[in-house]
């Protein structure tokens, strides 16, 4: 029988060309950061999960959970998972806690995978290698720079791309029409709203989302704010556009709220976030039982990746992942090329995950002190003061 030996987290960071960097609603992108859990048996195996969150929390949170994985059976990952959430919850129901959670799970699951000399998607009940993958990325710039970027995209065989609104809407309007112009009829379309909206808002850009054929309109509000998610959707179903949200949840429960409430037709549960792999299968599960499909986020790295895409090809509502495309060194070189051709990811059938990380680039981005990060806009967190705008002082798009 494996047992768990060593339980490793480490951290990376990269710094944007500034004069070839992308803007949130902080402003201006410096660098990006990621974090990973990397587990040793008595045996040999290894396994990899990816947790992204502050560097700092989940180092902290890994350091106090590891005595409860180290010793015991990798293939017991289910009960783990469970003494993991039972140890952890006094001190995170959320957020890094869970994150650290998620990449001890999904580090697990790779171990399983190996152990079985199985693919994961296999191993998770799946019938094939190969799940729908989207193009991410066209935040605000121009809507000829969008249209270029979503061109780009179906260039490198998405045939699906997400891009952002939130702006104003004579920007939002422009550029949603020139993406839709630029990937031509045949293509996806998904709208992120970038919780830049108000009920309000929402419903006035409606009429739009359906002229372009939105694929679905994503996290317009706040990710708790399940009232006027519930009022958006009904709204939104009379123009025949899916409400997509879920990046900024963690756990089941988090998710039984959402789809309780009704507020939520497609829910993007993360396997680097919301708990791993184990806690993403049962949110599809419970998504399924009520009509609801699933679509993984993923922003941070290549290991979440192929995490999410596995979940996919193993969930018979799971319908496509997501794929950063900002330029993003942890998405392009930790685990080479994705294989990506017409809108979708060859998983392969080698163990486990299936993936190589690449180690120089491990040695060469490594955080020495992941409680001291350099000051910046690190896109989903901001370090420090001094950044043109923070996530709490987000202002909702006005109304026309």
């Amino acid at each position: 029988m494996s047992r768990v030996t060593e339980v490793e987290c480490f951290h990376l960071r990269f710094e944007y060309d500034m004069d070839r960097t992308f803007k949130t609603p902080a402003g201006p992108v410096h660098a990006r950061f990621a974090s990973f859990v990397r587990l040793r048996t008595d045996d040999g195996f290894e396994g990899i999960g990816s947790a992204y969150a502050h560097p700092g929390v989940v180092q902290a949170s890994v350091d106090h959970l590891a005595p409860f994985v180290i010793g015991f059976d990798p293939l017991d990952s289910d009960r783990t998972h469970r003494r993991m959430h039972g140890i952890g919850r006094w001190f995170g129901r959320k957020g890094g806690t869970v994150a650290a959670i998620s990449g001890i799970d999904t580090a697990l699951w790779d171990l399983r995978g190996k152990i079985a000399g199985q693919p994961l998607w296999k191993l998770l009940g799946g019938a094939s290698a190969r799940a729908p993958a989207y193009a991410s990325g066209n935040l605000y710039s121009s809507p000829e720079a969008v249209a270029e970027g979503a061109a780009r995209a179906i260039a490198r065989g998405f045939r699906r791309v997400k891009m952002r609104i939130g702006w104003n809407y004579d920007y939002d309007v422009a550029a949603m029409r020139a993406a839709r112009a630029a990937i031509g009829p045949d293509n996806d379309l998904m709208i992120d709203g970038t919780q830049r909206f108000t009920l309000e808002t929402a419903m006035e850009t409606a009429p739009v989302l359906e002229e372009v054929r939105a694929f679905w309109f994503e996290e317009p509000f706040g990710p708790d704010d399940l009232d006027s998610f519930a009022a958006l959707r009904k709204g939104l179903a009379r123009h025949g556009v899916p409400l997509a949200t879920g990046e900024n949840e963690f756990g089941y429960h988090g998710f039984r709220e959402l789809i309780r409430a009704g507020a939520v037709d497609i829910v993007q549960a993360d396997a680097s976030r919301a708990g791993g792999i184990t806690e993403v299968m049962r949110i599809g599960a419970l998504a399924a039982d009520h009509g609801v499909r699933l679509a993984p986020h993923t922003w941070c790295d290549a290991v979440a990746v192929v995490a999410n895409a596995h979940v996919v090809a193993a969930s018979p509502n799971g319908i496509t992942c997501e794929v950063d495309q900002t330029g993003n060194r942890f998405i392009e070189e930790l685990i080479g090329p994705l294989p990506i051709r017409d809108g979708l990811i060859d998983l392969g059938d080698r163990p486990g995950l299936g993936i190589t990380l690449n180690e120089d680039l491990i040695a060469e981005l490594k955080i020495e002190d992941p409680y001291r990060l350099p000051d910046g806009n690190y896109c989903d967190v901001v370090f420090g003061r001094g950044q043109t705008r923070y996530i709490g002082d987000y202002v909702p798009r006005v109304a026309a």
